[in-house]
């Protein structure tokens, strides 16, 4: 059995196919959805999810506040922005992270920290 998971920002789809199994971070915590999972619906916070494809290697994606659904084997993250790795400039960010900080932007920082240890640069 697998998963069907959408990964879809704001403004286009980021991520579609099969995976054995999905990991967001939600208001409640880190939550690892595989096949036969219970249906629920539950708040995405800024935080990296980690989907193991059925074939091929891991994804890994940045993600700001949103929303994880799961039901029937199919498991949508909808969320404002989405960041693959590669899409990480890592300067830019680290910009958006001290200003973050200075402004004292609790949530920003969070979604800059977020991107950084995308491209294993956390702090």
């Amino acid at each position: 059995m697998t998963l069907q998971i959408e990964l879809v920002a704001a403004d286009r789809v980021v991520w579609s196919g099969e995976a054995r199994e999905v990991v967001a971070r939600t208001s409640e915590g880190d939550l690892g959805v595989l096949p036969g999972h219970a249906p629920l619906l539950s708040l995405l916070v800024p935080g990296v999810v980690r989907i193991q494809p059925v074939d091929g290697d891991v994804i890994e994606a940045a993600v700001s506040e949103g929303f994880v659904s799961v039901a029937a084997d199919r498991v949508s993250i909808l969320s404002e922005d989405i960041f693959l790795a590669d899409e990480v400039d890592e300067s830019a960010v680290t910009a958006e992270l001290d200003e973050a900080r200075s402004s004292s932007d609790a949530l920003a920082v969070r979604r800059a920290e977020a991107k950084l240890r995308l491209v294993g640069k956390a702090s």
